[in-house]
């Protein structure tokens, strides 16, 4: 995996740089060699005195965050949680609730950069795929600034729909943008696309398109926060939106949460010969072939005909079930 080799002597420094900027990868340990100490990180970063390279990492222990509870309750604990800004989100199952203060202060303690512990009560649901979120310790409040990518985002957790574990998959959009690229970002959310984009490439313009008015706000504010020229926003349902539009894109990304799929009807109206687009969803890793096959249909339906140039597991969403895209090129 991806890591940073640093002489000993820097090791200290490099950490507390990593740590501000959110790149350490907590679920590895660091290894020493030598006189080089090597960091697992979450993508890749320039630090003087610093060398990027490949490496293997132990896994650390799944409840490294915990010390003093009985060994029955750690086997409960989950083996990783969300980390968004200076919030940590975590998922505390009905059987351990009761040992949640102490697991929330534990997490304080072992995250120093970390100033607020929540945890999740239900699903995400609702038009917007939000949910709902419980304080448990430290600062008292839901809103925060992430930052990857060399980007920054600043959102509320709870009324924001975010999933910081799509960063790599954020990374490897904007590695394809060429220079010039026109860019439908549909269900833009507070901008993590968008603003990645605009930050990393040279594409001419960003249009992003969200119905969560909460979001469209944060997402108005984040143009400002990372200096952004070439982005363009507009709080409406796409489907109203998109008939509307003249233009034909270069690019089209489709991120919805769900159900993304019901939505290229839509996004055929803004298409040309050459789009690409990046079209997300859930499906089962014994149904992957399912998620081409949704494509085909509403193609079909469409006439159109395309291309499939990829098809990429973005993470694992539950046992067994995985975000996956498929990038397909308009014929």
């Amino acid at each position: 995996m991806l890591s940073l080799k640093v002489p000993l002597k820097n090791a200290e420094s490099v950490k507390k740089q990593l740590m501000k900027k959110e790149l350490l990868d907590y679920g590895f340990k660091p290894k020493k060699e030598g006189a080089y100490l090597y960091f697992p990180i979450k993508n890749s970063v320039k630090i003087k005195s610093a060398e990027l390279v490949e490496e293997t990492f132990e896994k650390k222990e799944k409840q490294s965050y915990i010390a003093n509870l009985p060994r029955e309750i750690k086997e409960k604990l989950p083996s990783s949680f969300d980390i968004i800004g200076d919030i940590i989100i975590i998922d505390i199952t009905k059987d351990i609730e009761k040992y949640e203060k102490e697991i929330a202060a534990s997490l304080l303690e072992t995250h120093k950069s970390v100033k607020t512990i929540l945890k999740k009560s239900g699903i995400h649901e609702g038009e917007f795929r939000t949910q709902k979120l419980i304080y448990l310790a430290g600062e008292e409040k839901k809103e925060t600034i992430y930052k990857e990518n060399d980007i920054q985002l600043k959102l509320d957790v709870e009324k924001v729909y975010f999933s910081p574990r799509l960063s790599s998959e954020r990374k490897r959009i904007y590695q394809k943008v060429r220079k010039g690229e026109n860019i439908l970002v549909m269900f833009s959310g507070c901008g993590p696309y968008v603003f990645t984009i605009s930050k990393n490439t040279e594409a001419k313009h960003i249009l992003g398109i969200e119905k969560n008015p909460v979001a469209h706000e944060y997402a108005l504010g984040n143009i400002v926060l990372n200096k952004a020229k070439n982005v363009e926003l507009v709080n409406a349902d796409v489907r109203e939106y998109l008939p509307k539009l003249k233009e034909r894109y270069d690019r089209v990304i489709m991120p919805l949460p769900k159900e993304a799929e019901l939505f290229l009807m839509d996004a055929f109206k803004v298409v040309k010969k050459g789009t690409v687009v990046h079209l997300y969803g859930f499906e089962h890793e014994d149904e992957f072939y399912k998620a081409e096959e949704k494509l085909a249909s509403e193609a079909k339906k469409a006439g159109i005909k395309y291309r499939l140039l990829e098809f990429i597991k973005c993470g694992n969403y539950s046992p067994g079930k995985f975000r996956v895209c498929l990038d397909f090129k308009i014929l």
